[in-house]
């Protein structure tokens, strides 16, 4: 089930607690690798196309060559059903006009009791799909209903899901998974109906596969239906005025969702261990109890089908009363009405079995309705039919429900008595693992690092009964794609968001800020939830949102929806790309010739002595070594050379020849024998290919060497580096972690945004999360070279360049 953890709770907890309780495919527009946007959601959006030909083109292909549509990303085989196991039992695809005579899309108009659960545990999803039969425009977004089994039928179909922020178009073939000539998964009351069982083969293509949509929360697919955002109650501890939030949110549209526990602590919001031979099992046996049940009757042809006995899941557990524990239903209105003269409310529940109803008081026989007259009967759609609906006090409402699920069409829809236009904020992100997933404040060394996101409330509400100065907004939390990579074994975040005051800064807020700030607001617990949402009221003025999962180092994608009542800004908090004071790159076309400086006459005589000149580099490497050393302990800063200086650039005259510059190798030794001398410094010295590394970065004028000065360049840097490399390696294991390269790349002089500090990680931290003295130096070169030819190129300073494919 989704596992809550207390915000509060989190942040008493010791560090490195962990919570209490575990718990073609079409890709969604927006999943790209966390770039950022603001944008304003609009269920009026153009549709996003996700493949090279749209539905309309694909459409007038196939009627042009008069052939049935095949889906190449989705096809009709095991792939697109299942990726635990393998199905013990051999499905066959049919499309509908093989199934039965005289197939129809929609008939009489898609509407909540059409829908029928099979044998896949996805009630969470068909109770989605029977509140959006409540909202005709929503569901026309949904379902084109311009498709046909009749007028230019192809074989092809198409639905529209919200993705992230974008509408996609998911394109699919009509073939369908049966078994004995029945369909294995959703179905409508009328045998010769197919929208639902089609709009369900689109929403699985667009997760991967049929097994994808086993488990999960209403609100999942309420707000692929919609764009909107949910609300989530624990029905125990719902507001006093839930009738009311429930009874506003069906006046204005909102979808909504309700169900029970079970005695295991198991909702239908998890996705519990696939069994796929035990769900096959089940639906053998329920097929076969059908057939024995009705072996005469033919439905070929005919707009109805047998009420086929629903075996339950083994987490859905039947009660007397006729619930369903670890089950999904729709709500599908709150009403009031006059009973023995007194005034009692009632919630219409669906049941996505389209039968095993409630058999408590209001249920279809209760004696009760017999003191309701006719009129009112008609109005509450009262209807004595095994069809999964029913009516149900409030009172046994609140006391056999767990939860309450609600998605609004914008935030305003709770709202008992006023009606706002809310401004709508998107931000994209990622948590990067050893960069910028750093848990919860449990872990107060990474929180920091986690992604920052701006937000300035500008105005107060226009509210004249509230004497507070107070700006209300509502702060929505999504990961992304979770459920389409559980075949790779991913799974719901345990995620939640905290949010801070803050004056004057555009900068990655830093450690200390969290130490001594608290926060001003937060998620009221860390839950697994595709989505977490919270409504809050806080004073005009900036704040920080710090989105994060409940431990640290957890990779993944989001991305984050503010929704305030009156004007606000919402953006990533990122650094400027910037950096102390580059020394500018001087490009020559001939630099050695000016680096030998009248040694022109001492080559005479030089080739037969190759040996000796060899073994003279070596010893000139140990001594270049030791006075590299004593130049880092030296403090003179005068302009002349000393006696020092002057000795390093005869010695680095031995080793680099008469052209006065050394190559990779003999770096490698210089380094080497430099790093041997700092008994504190764990490292096992610098790899040639690194060497090779720092002379392509400096080296301008590509002789594959470096010259005296950028040597001596080259050497200052290492030596401050090496000093701030020693201050984050506090265990002295020759390592820093990847957590701390922000603040070491701060401490060197460089402001990097987060894009570079996610590709610094990814590319020199090791499985472990630690940087070695190797990798620092190196990754600190390529900095200092990048920003030194930058401001090489950048003659007029404005901060942009433009360069040929040489440069």
């Amino acid at each position: 089930m989704p596992s809550a953890i207390n915000a509060a709770v989190a942040q008493q907890t010791a560090a490195g607690s962990v919570p209490s309780a575990t718990i073609g495919t079409t890709e969604g527009a927006g999943g790209g690798t966390g770039g950022i946007y603001s944008a304003i959601i609009s269920r009026n959006q153009p549709i996003i196309s996700v493949k090279e030909k749209t539905y309309e083109e694909l459409h007038k292909k196939c009627l042009e060559k008069n052939i049935l549509y095949e889906d190449p990303d989705f096809p009709p085989n095991e792939s697109s059903l299942f990726y635990s196991q393998k199905s013990p039992v051999k499905f066959e695809w049919k499309r509908p006009r093989e199934i039965c005579e005289n197939p129809r899309f929609i008939i009489g108009g898609a509407n909540r009791t059409d829908i029928c659960q099979g044998e896949l545990g996805n009630c969470w999803f068909l109770a989605a799909i029977a509140c959006l039969t409540l909202n005709k425009k929503l569901l026309c977004r949904v379902i084109p209903h311009d498709q046909s089994f009749i007028q230019n039928y192809a074989g092809i179909f198409h639905f529209q899901f919200w993705r992230y922020g974008d509408w996609v178009d998911v394109v699919i073939d009509d073939c369908l998974p049966t078994y004995n000539n029945q369909l294995v998964f959703t179905k409508s009351s009328q045998r010769n109906e197919f929208w639902s069982a089609l709009l369900e083969k689109a929403y699985a293509k667009l997760h991967g596969s049929y097994e994808a949509l086993k488990g999960g929360n209403t609100t999942e697919a309420m707000e692929d239906f919609t764009g909107g955002v949910t609300e989530f109650y624990e029905i125990k501890d719902a507001p006093k005025d839930i009738y009311k939030i429930m009874k506003h949110a069906i006046d204005r549209g909102s979808l909504m969702a309700s169900s029970i526990d079970d005695d295991l602590g198991f909702s239908y919001g998890a996705a519990p261990r696939s069994n796929i031979g035990e769900l096959i099992a089940r639906m053998v046996k329920n097929q076969e109890n059908a057939q024995m049940t009705q072996p005469t009757v033919d439905y070929q042809g005919t707009d109805e089908r047998p009420a086929w006995t629903i075996v339950p899941m083994q987490y859905e557990t039947r009660m007397s009363c006729g619930l369903v524990k670890g089950h999904a239903y729709s709500v599908t209105a709150v009403e009031e009405t006059i009973f023995k003269g007194e005034k009692i409310r009632l919630v219409r529940l669906r049941n996505p079995w389209g039968q095993v109803e409630w058999n408590g008081p209001w249920s279809d026989k209760s004696e009760e309705w017999n003191s309701v007259n006719e009129a009112e009967k008609i109005r509450l759609q009262h209807k004595v039919v095994e069809d999964g609906e029913f009516w149900i006090s409030f009172q046994d409402f609140m006391r056999h429900f767990t939860k309450l699920e609600i998605c609004n069409l914008t935030p305003d829809t709770l709202e008992v008595d006023k009606f706002q236009t809310w401004t709508v904020s998107v931000n994209e992100g990622r948590w990067v693992r050893g960069c910028s997933a750093g848990g919860c404040r449990n872990y107060p060394d990474t929180f920091w690092t986690n992604p920052q996101y701006r937000l300035k409330l500008l105005e107060e509400d226009d509210d004249p009964e509230d004497e507070e100065v107070i700006c209300s907004f509502l702060v929505a939390l999504m990961q992304k794609n979770r459920r389409k990579e559980r075949k790779l074994g991913a799974n719901l975040y345990t995620i939640g968001f905290a949010i801070y005051e803050m004056h004057g800064t555009k900068h990655h807020l830093q450690k200390d800020f969290f130490l001594y700030n608290a926060s001003k607001a937060r998620s009221k617990t860390y839950i697994n939830m595709r989505e977490i949402s919270e409504r809050f009221r806080l004073p005009p003025s900036e704040y920080v949102i710090i989105p994060s999962t409940y431990d640290p180092h957890q990779e993944g994608e989001f991305i984050l929806r503010v929704f305030s009542e009156k004007r606000s800004l919402s953006e990533e908090v990122e650094n400027m790309i910037e950096a102390e004071h580059p020394l500018p790159i001087i490009f020559v076309s001939d630099r050695a010739n000016r680096n030998k400086e009248g040694t022109a006459d001492e080559n005479a005589g030089k080739d037969g002595e190759k040996t000796q000149a060899d073994e003279k580099k070596v010893s000139a490497a140990r001594c270049i070594s030791s006075v590299l050393v004593s130049f880092q302990r030296s403090s003179t800063k005068a302009c002349e050379e000393s006696e020092e200086q002057k000795q390093f650039r005869n010695i680095f005259r031995q080793i680099a020849g008469d052209d006065m510059e050394i190559n990779a190798e003999e770096l490698r030794n210089v380094l080497n024998n430099v790093v041997k001398k700092h008994k504190d410094l764990r490292s096992e010295g610098f790899e040639l290919e690194s060497c090779r590394s720092m002379i392509a970065l400096m080296d301008t004028d590509g002789s594959g060497k470096i010259n005296f000065d950028e040597f001596r360049h080259l050497w200052d840097k290492i030596k401050s580096w090496q000093k701030i490399f020693k201050r984050y390696d506090t265990d002295h294991s020759g390592t820093i972690n990847s957590y701390e390269m922000r603040n070491a790349v701060n401490d060197a002089g460089f402001r990097l945004n987060n894009q570079l500090y996610d590709i610094i990680t990814m590319r020199y931290a090791d499985k472990n999360m630690n940087i070695d003295f190797d990798s620092f130096i190196c990754c600190f070169v390529r900095l200092d070279a990048m920003f030194r030819a930058f401001h090489a190129f950048d003659k007029d300073g404005d901060g942009i360049i433009k360069l040929n494919v040489l440069e």
